[in-house]
């Protein structure tokens, strides 16, 4: 359990890096939005299922047909 200066002081160090500039730890919704995948989950899982599927239909049909 960190002690009451400790928290301070940690604090104080994370206020004079925001000032600074420098990145903070929590990312902004703006540069988590650019960093988003143009994709979304379930449009990404759907290809990957058409995809997935055909192979195994395929290998199927190659070795059974």
């Amino acid at each position: 359990q960190p002690t009451e200066f400790e928290i301070r002081r940690r604090n104080a160090q994370f206020a004079e890096k925001a000032r600074a500039g420098k990145k903070t730890v929590k990312a902004s919704r703006q540069e988590m939005l650019s960093k988003r995948s143009p994709l979304s989950l379930w449009a990404l899982g759907a290809v990957v299922f058409v995809v997935v599927g055909g192979v195994l239909l395929e290998l199927l049909r190659v070795m059974f047909l």
